[in-house]
């Protein structure tokens, strides 16, 4: 080879090598547009809402590549369906041109449950929205705050605030209906202990509020010392008024680890402090 190089004058190798470069740079062009597919295009298949694996087989079965560019949850879409893809369906381009597709997630993401207790139940509906969530069932029972959130329930039972679930997941609340219009005897809870107190206030849906002592620990064991309202009112001594309530109000009480001190000449009325 080297001979053959050697043995020719040198203005004929620079030639050949001319010669050779044009050829080249000639086949480089002229299959350009082989390599490039230029001017063979095709419109592109609209794929939105089928599996993902049936668009990448339809649109790689004319000549288009596919790359997933991103995932996101909509919970009425099927998992893995196409949400959006680019370019879009119709779109005239080049046979080898790239679709980037965006697809529904399989598994939706998780969410913290906030603490909607005490919102209203528009303001809760709005908040669990922004979240992906959905508004359940709504009961109601007496309270006096109207249409405020007493509790929120998932799945039928309580969910604390900061718990993760699943974004669609639905959340049922009950609700405060107002004052009820029934009038209830105020009940004489005095010494009665602040568990079997609870359990019959609920069942006449009174709410209540609790003052322990600062010795106070078990308060479901604690004594009720002092009540408000009390069960009845002696306008003038002896002649009882008895006081009434209705449904959604409140009873304050107060808790002691010892019973209150009875004077048994006024019938169960307490000693207050």
């Amino acid at each position: 080879m080297f001979k053959f190089l050697t043995h020719r004058p040198l203005w004929v190798n620079i030639l050949v090598v001319l010669i050779l470069s044009a050829l080249l740079v000639l086949l480089f062009f002229g299959s350009l547009d082989y390599l490039t597919k230029h001017g063979q295009y095709a419109n592109v298949p609209s794929v939105v809402g089928k599996n993902v694996d049936a668009a990448r087989q339809v649109l790689e079965a004319q000549g288009f590549e596919v790359e997933i560019q991103d995932s996101i949850y909509v919970d009425t879409l099927p998992k893995l369906a196409v949400i959006k893809q680019t370019p879009d369906g119709g779109a005239q381009v080049k046979v080898n041109r790239t679709i980037y597709l965006t697809i529904n997630r399989a598994q939706p993401p998780l969410v913290e449950m906030p603490n909607l207790v005490g919102f209203s139940i528009r303001n809760a509906e709005m908040y669990l929205e922004n979240l992906g969530l959905h508004m359940g069932d709504t009961t109601f029972r007496p309270d006096i705050a109207k249409n405020a959130v007493l509790e929120q329930l998932y799945n039928g039972e309580p969910i604390a605030a900061g718990t993760k679930i699943f974004m669609g997941s639905s959340i049922s609340f009950v609700l405060g209906d107002g004052v009820g219009n029934t009038e209830l005897s105020v009940p004489d809870l005095i010494n009665k202990r602040y568990s079997e107190a609870r359990s019959l206030l609920r069942s006449m849906n009174i709410n209540h509020t609790i003052v322990p002592d600062l010795n106070v620990t078990d308060t479901a064991n604690a004594f009720i010392y002092r009540q408000s309202p009390t069960q009845y009112t002696e306008v003038v001594p002896g002649e009882k008024q008895y006081n009434r309530i209705k449904p959604g109000q409140n009873i304050d009480l107060w808790l002691s680890t010892t019973p209150a001190v009875v004077d048994s000449t006024k019938a169960n009325v307490p000693e207050l402090p």
